[in-house]
């Protein structure tokens, strides 16, 4: 079975998350998504952070509905860090047979070879990145020539942008539904709304 391993803030989960998981479950062949959240982003400092337990339950409504999509608080229990590494290797115990594929956007992509145990990652699982746009694709493959795959990286760049959604935005909108609708779904929003999410 072919599973994508979608980690991230998700502060909160929005459309631009569920259409870029299903572009790689499409273009992949993926059997299955497992949504992460991240307990403690290692990578930044995440301001207006909304708790683990309210980024969870924002990914499982976002995920109602959606066939073969799941949700997994294997780095919130983990607590700590979230250091991909330590999740594929988990994630490789409970599904043995199961060829992992380790979603993330360009820019993370790029700073791969200086994450912890990287080497670990490209052991476990595969790695699936969506450029911003053409010249960024290309600035992908040479990187992935270059510098992961001599590292052991089995990578699939896919071939087209998605559409981009910013987290911040949506945060800073949240009086104006209109103007985010069509970024964050209504049951995500209305759990925001109900616990006073993002209020400064």
């Amino acid at each position: 079975m072919k599973t994508g391993v979608f980690g991230g803030t998700f502060n909160p989960v929005h459309k631009g998350h569920i259409m870029l998981a299903e572009y790689c479950m499409d273009s992949v062949g993926l059997d299955r998504i497992i949504m992460i959240p991240t307990a403690v982003p290692p990578h930044k400092i995440s301001k207006n952070l909304a708790s683990e337990n309210d980024r969870l339950n924002m990914c499982v409504l976002a995920c109602k509905g959606k066939k073969n999509f799941s949700v997994s608080d294997i780095e919130i229990k983990r607590q700590g860090k979230s250091y991909t590494y330590e999740t594929v290797t988990q994630l490789k115990e409970i599904y043995p047979d199961d060829h992992l594929y380790t979603i993330m956007g360009a820019d993370m992509f790029l700073t791969l070879d200086r994450w912890k145990n990287p080497k670990i990652i490209f052991e476990k699982s595969s790695i699936i990145t969506i450029p911003r746009d053409d010249e960024n694709k290309s600035e992908l493959e040479k990187f992935y020539k270059n510098v992961l795959k001599p590292m052991g990286a089995d990578a699939v760049i896919l071939p087209n942008p998605v559409i981009s959604v910013s987290s911040t935005f949506i945060r800073d909108n949240l009086d104006e539904f209109d103007l985010i609708s069509g970024m964050l779904d209504k049951s995500v929003y209305d759990y925001i709304i109900k616990n006073n999410l993002y209020r400064k």
